[in-house]
């Protein structure tokens, strides 16, 4: 049974900073891509950030590239986004997913090309 569980959400104020963990068990993820995405009520959920199977390469949506960074442990089987420098546009649901094939090309921004989802963790950033 795989499950993905996000925590490290909450409330800040304009400026601050936090630090998403998402918890994977069922499987080992250590072959597999992982990403991040990000849902504010009433939009489309949004791409934020994706790493391959290894770390060794990430991406970014323009709007959080510089501010956050999205690494992973694989010998704890977890995945983690730093955000820096939250505004209120970053203030969503954010959630972690991971693929079910071991992929290991161009990174994948579609919501399509993942197949294990967390239940999200709140986000709100205010002025």
């Amino acid at each position: 049974q795989v499950q993905l569980v996000e925590s490290g959400g909450g409330s800040v104020q304009a400026g601050d900073s936090l630090t998403l963990s998402c918890a994977a068990s069922g499987r080992t993820f250590n072959s597999y891509p992982l990403a991040w995405f990000r849902q504010a009520p009433g939009k489309e959920r949004e791409f934020v950030a994706s790493i391959n199977w290894s770390g060794s390469s990430t991406y970014y949506h323009d709007s959080v590239k510089g501010r956050f960074t999205i690494s992973r442990d694989n010998t704890k089987n977890d995945l983690y986004l730093q955000m820096n420098s939250l505004n209120p546009e970053d203030t969503a649901v954010y959630c972690c997913a991971a693929m079910n094939v071991r992929w290991n090309g161009t990174p994948v921004r579609a919501i399509r090309g993942y197949d294990y989802w967390g239940q999200g963790t709140q986000v709100t950033v205010s002025l």
